[in-house]
């Protein structure tokens, strides 16, 4: 699997940003005290400060209801901020990079196969007919959908349309992938092989992650580091380094380190559920 993988990403279209052997390098994005207020007095985000690495993969969680999925529309230049800036490196000011975009439904439209619904973005971008079916050939090949092309999402169970979703938010070259709960429908073990499948295919690919998830297991067990938001309005009140290695199996939720990181996120939103109170 591991040659067939590398003999893909070999033939994928080359991406602009180059990644540490770390996979830690300078920031990529950097948020400085964005707030966001919807209509002329419900403020949702305040003052909101932080930076991602670029080819990182960081976690946001936090209570129901606080402005995850806000900020995710903000970051993608879907929403403008009220307040602050939001800076991509290598960008103009108010400028945003290509971003993938990925929800908790597939969004898949139901009157186009698999192959179809992955080479839309590339006909948004006017893409030629030839670049595209080499893109989007080697990415169902790469989230393990090849000989489902012609497959229309009613054939599709949850998972594989899950992965032509994933599929598509990545087929244009993103630099940065943009997550919001993509897994939250899915049955646990489904939940469980989809999560191994986005990191092996982010450690082949140098795309940076931002993924939002209700589940604490989830965020130790994916990212590098978790971010908690919380209160009304919300604001990040604490960042949380994960320091298990890599790469990340689902048997490592079981180790001393992944309870001690998983702990510690529980407890910083449960001192938010608490009013600030441990």
């Amino acid at each position: 699997m591991g040659n067939d993988l590398d003999h893909l990403i070999t033939r994928l279209p080359s991406y602009s940003i180059t990644m540490s052997s770390n996979r830690q390098s300078p920031a990529f994005l950097t948020v400085q005290n964005v707030s966001h207020v919807f209509g002329d007095k419900q403020k949702v985000l305040a003052n909101l400060s932080f930076s991602l690495p670029a080819g990182g993969f960081t976690a946001l969680v936090g209570p129901s209801g606080v402005g995850k999925s806000t900020l995710v529309r903000l970051l993608a230049g879907l929403l403008r901020p009220s307040s602050g800036q939001i800076q991509y490196a290598n960008q103009a000011q108010n400028q945003t990079p290509s971003i993938g975009l990925m929800f908790q439904k597939d969004n898949l439209m139901p009157w186009r196969t698999a192959y179809e619904n992955v080479r839309l973005p590339l006909e948004v971008q006017g893409v030629s007919l030839a670049e595209a079916d080499t893109a989007v050939t080697n990415m169902l090949n790469l989230v393990g959908l090849a000989g489902f092309e012609n497959s229309y999402p009613a054939q599709l169970s949850g998972g594989m349309a899950q992965r032509v979703a994933l599929a598509r938010a990545l087929v244009h070259r993103p630099l940065l992938l943009l997550l919001d709960e993509p897994f939250g429908a899915l049955d646990a073990l489904t939940r469980e092989r989809m999560g191994q499948e986005l990191l092996r295919i982010w450690a082949a690919l140098p795309v940076t992650v931002f993924m939002v998830t209700h589940s604490i297991q989830e965020a130790v067990l994916l990212a590098d580091d978790v971010v908690v938001m919380g209160g009304q309005p919300a604001t990040i009140t604490e960042r949380i380094q994960i320091g298990l290695p890599r790469p990340r199996t689902i048997e490592m939720q079981g180790s001393a380190q992944f309870q001690k990181c998983s702990g510690a996120v529980r407890q910083a939103i449960e001192k938010i559920q608490n009013g600030g109170v441990p």
